[in-house]
């Protein structure tokens, strides 16, 4: 390919808007256009590699019999309001009324009703298409005979993102691999998912970038459990916690704390209440240090808000930590089986309490003697680390006052202990009990579930076994970012200078520089290795273009960051040589330019084989 013929703007200057390390190059490079909030154009580079990308994950999904099908992007809200998403899944969903439904609306106006126009939208654009496969599988299969199925699409998918950044990490539309298996048990739903779960193993390690498949909590999708993936980036917004003595790697909102030693703080004494007069003592510092405590003898108390889609509706729930620990509101809320869980509004925390924040504990809400009448029973939830500990202090629910020789497992009767803490890095691992957790950012890419019967029974999905009874197919879902990832390897993949392509995803494998089109000879030389190349299977981008500096085409070539850069020019001609560069390494050969496909095969072979060699991690 000829670059003066490719449709491709670079840019010197980062553009404004452009927030994360992939969105500056990939806009920079004329990769990606801008043509509104998180949506975008992909331009002939970003789609060569996107298209890469999609054949790695086609090949890999073909060796374990997924059949790949094709589901509409417009969905109709019949189908989400079977499975009770419609109104669940939030304002992500972008919902619309088609033309009969405005017509209706129409009707009604004119009647000189107001009705909320919002009863009438009827179709969305798919975030996601569980109910749309469902309602597939369904009305197309029967029998226990017809299973296990795997079927999968590539396709355009639309979510309503509130704040819209980073490029293509946090589109509004983008291009996602989701797909779903249905089973007639238990037991080949799981060999599914360890099989997808090996694959996209597979997937990622063929991409070239440094991974980790991680345990996760499921989200809105639901599901019985799961596992995502992360390219390793430090721009990554998640924090991943993996032991480096077994394979235990979590994302931090579902990693497992270890139990901890119980300290010495001698015998348990009684409670006293008010025993300090505190003002002005608020966070766990002060508070060790105006008591002359070391922090892991204080305790913190949340007030947390749950929402139960049974008939509990609301609650509110008290958590007790010790002082140097975080409270991790997934456990909480995946611990009481809530559908959604926040924090109490600073406002509303004081006037149930009487005390302002910082003096507010959890004492009085278990005795009954809270002034605002809150006994929480059952919601009182107490981490681990503190099921034998004594003589703590807390919070005593008057402004200005703390106790001490607070017991939770005596003052708080009938409070439940679980892990509710976030885990840190250097905790010991509980799986092995003898490795350590080391932290990482990552950029989730890859998320398999095991979704059991969420959808199936909602809708009706069935089939009949050997003896002719229908029972519910069992489902699992499996989704790639396409886009995302893309966009991911290139967070990972970076230096000063631009972009560094991992070889299978690079728009174009070698980069050939004209450094003097207008030379006849090193036009002639330029074409024939491009002929040579191409004839053995490389992808070259070929800059022919006049008119232009070597230092600006070195500048560009930088930026685009193909794999490896052929050089032809007049002075390495004179010596009969032309230059292989490694953009990685920086490593330059002078070779004959008859060699050039030789060493371009032995660079490729090279390089390819520590990609092997890394696995991917």
């Amino acid at each position: 390919m000829k670059q003066s013929k490719l449709l491709i703007q670079t840019l010197r200057e980062t553009p404004r808007d452009a927030d994360v390390v992939s969105q500056q190059l990939m806009m920079r490079a004329g990769m990606i256009q801008k043509a509104a909030a998180g949506i975008y154009s992909y331009l002939p580079l970003a789609y060569r590699s996107i298209r890469k990308f999609e054949e790695i994950v086609r090949e890999e999904l073909a060796k374990d019999g997924c059949q790949e099908l094709l589901m509409p992007a417009v969905l109709p809200a019949e189908l989400w309001q079977e499975s009770g998403r419609w109104k669940f899944y939030g304002d992500e969903l972008l919902r619309f009324c088609d033309r009969k439904a405005k017509a209706e609306l129409a009707e009604r106006r004119q009647r000189g009703e107001t009705p909320d126009e919002r009863e009438y939208y009827n179709f969305c654009l798919g975030p996601t298409h569980e109910e749309v496969i469902t309602d597939i599988v369904r009305k197309n299969v029967r029998s226990y005979k017809q299973l296990p199925m795997n079927l999968f699409q590539i396709q355009t998918k639309f979510r309503d993102e509130r704040r819209p950044r980073f490029g293509l990490m946090r589109g509004r539309e983008f291009t996602m691999k989701d797909g779903y298996s249905f089973h007639v048990d238990d037991a080949d739903a799981d060999r599914e998912y360890w099989a997808m779960f090996n694959a996209y193993k597979r997937i990622f390690a063929r991409l070239g970038v440094k991974f980790r498949p991680v345990e996760a909590d499921s989200g809105a999708i639901g599901g019985s459990f799961t596992h995502e993936f992360h390219v390793l980036a430090g721009s990554g917004e998640d924090a991943i916690l993996s032991c480096d003595g077994c394979e235990y790697t979590s994302n931090i909102e579902k990693t497992e704390a270890p139990a901890l030693p119980v300290g010495d703080h001698g015998p348990a004494l009684e409670l006293q209440y008010r025993h300090f007069h505190t003002p002005g003592v608020l966070g766990q510092e002060d508070q060790a240090r105006a008591m002359l405590l070391p922090m892991t003898q204080t305790s913190k108390f949340y007030l947390f808000k749950a929402t139960f889609s049974d008939e509990r509706g609301e609650k509110k729930v008290g958590v007790v930590l010790r002082g140097d620990h975080e409270v991790n509101a997934v456990k909480v809320k995946n611990h009481l089986g809530a559908s959604d869980i926040e924090l109490l509004e600073l406002e509303v925390a004081e006037a149930i309490s009487g005390a302002k924040s910082g003096f507010i504990g959890p004492v009085e809400f278990m005795n009954g003697k809270n002034a605002a009448g809150y006994v929480f029973g059952e919601y009182m939830l107490v981490d681990s680390s503190l099921q034998h500990a004594v003589n703590l202090s807390c919070g005593a629910n008057s402004t200005g006052y703390h106790h001490f020789s607070f017991s939770p497992a005596r003052d708080l009767p009938g409070c439940t202990f679980a892990d509710l803490r976030m885990a840190q890095e250097g905790d010991v691992c509980p799986r092995c009990g003898k490795g350590r957790y080391q932290a990482f950012r990552g950029i989730e890419v890859g998320q398999v579930f095991k979704l059991g019967l969420k959808y199936s029974k909602s809708m009706g999905c069935t089939f009949l076994d050997e003896q002719g009874r229908e029972n519910p197919m069992v489902m699992g879902c499996y989704g790639i970012g396409i886009t995302r990832t893309v966009a991911a390897a290139i967070e990972q993949n970076y230096d000063a200078d631009g972009i560094l392509w991992p070889w299978p995803i690079a728009p174009y494998q070698v980069h050939l520089l004209s450094l003097d089109p207008g030379n006849a000879e090193v036009a002639a030389v330029a074409e024939q290795v491009e002929r040579d190349l191409e004839a053995a299977g490389f992808e070259v981008l070929h800059d022919d273009r006049e008119g232009m500096s070597p230092g600006a085409k070195f500048k560009d070539a930088d930026l685009l960051g193909f794999p490896l850069r052929l050089m032809v020019g007049t002075k390495g001609l004179k010596e009969g040589v032309v230059e292989l560069r490694d953009r990685r390494t920086k490593a330059v050969l002078k070779l004959k330019p008859e060699a050039a496909v030789a060493e371009v095969s032995a660079a490729r072979d090279r390089i390819m084989l520590e990609l092997e060699t890394a696995g991917g991690r």
